[in-house]
């Protein structure tokens, strides 16, 4: 590991304008840029600690305004949070996907996105979630929806010396459920990420969200599948078409772990899974 100064700041204000110098990283919880920097992928001349800064962790429910999670909020503490797990069961699951419960007590929520890897555990599910980015710098605030934070891979939107601060998930999903292709147990990057979210009235299907990971230079929404899902009552036939119109919307890569076709293959399968699942828990 090379040598690097190493700050603590103590208000955003003060981070963003150190984030904004040359070379500089932010430290969340360190579960990916320790690893890089210890294989020397990652080379910062400043570590920028965000851990003594004050209300970035934690999640608040309101009746008005949905859920608030901090972006120094644990995994584990998202994949724990019984708010979560009713009214965003798939973001519950993607962070219980997080490497080991001891890598979930460090990582943060806000890690695992602004790193901006397209496999990323969390991101289908605050895809559903139509989560909302909370992102702050010395010289003022914004939001962006997640599916505009993300640029390509390891790369947002974000300018220099912007931070994520929150995550907030505008309203509860009737049924949502995550899967996550890989080969290992536990403790392995995935294949794939689906997740599906619905809301429902009676049989009917009258809203759909579905997410993908890792099949695109970024994460993205299967946008025709959704439409074909509303208005709808579920069938095979209709599982099928969604199936296939989110096998269509992606653009994978081969790789070391699975080939780009056997990915486009298991959107289809692993979508028909996810919506059926979210359909029976709405």
């Amino acid at each position: 590991m090379k040598s690097f100064e190493f700050f603590e700041p103590t208000t955003l204000a003060e981070a963003s304008r150190m984030f904004t110098q040359e070379h500089a990283q932010l430290l969340a919880g360190g579960t990916d840029l320790i690893i890089g920097m210890k294989a020397y992928t990652e080379t910062p001349q400043a570590v920028i600690s965000l851990q003594k800064i004050p209300g970035l962790a934690g999640i608040a429910t309101d009746a008005d305004n949905g859920i608030t999670i901090g972006a120094m909020t644990k995994a584990r503490e998202v994949e724990l949070s019984e708010d979560i797990q009713q009214h965003h069961t798939a973001l519950a699951e993607g962070a219980a996907e997080i490497g080991s419960i001891q890598i979930r007590n460090l990582a943060t929520i806000g890690g695992n996105i602004a790193h901006a890897s397209p496999a990323a555990d969390t991101v289908a599910g605050l895809l559903v979630a139509d989560a909302q980015v909370d992102i702050a710098s010395a010289g003022g605030e914004r939001t962006v929806p997640i599916e505009a934070l993300f640029t390509g891979p390891g790369q947002t939107v974000l300018a220099p010396g912007e931070i994520i601060t929150a995550f907030r998930l505008p309203r509860a999903t009737a049924g949502s459920h995550y899967i996550k292709h890989k080969i290992r147990e536990v403790m392995d990057l995935a294949f794939i990420g689906v997740a599906a979210a619905v809301d429902m009235d009676d049989a009917t299907i009258t809203d759909a969200r579905i997410g993908l990971a890792a099949v695109a230079p970024t994460p993205i929404r299967a946008i025709e599948a959704e439409n074909l899902l509303k208005g709808n009552s579920l069938s095979d036939v209709l599982l099928a078409e969604a199936g296939e119109a989110a096998a269509a919307a992606c653009s994978p890569i081969s790789d070391l772990r699975c080939s780009a076709e056997h990915r486009r293959q298991m959107v289809d399968v692993l979508t028909r899974r996810t919506v059926q699942e979210a359909v029976a828990r709405a």
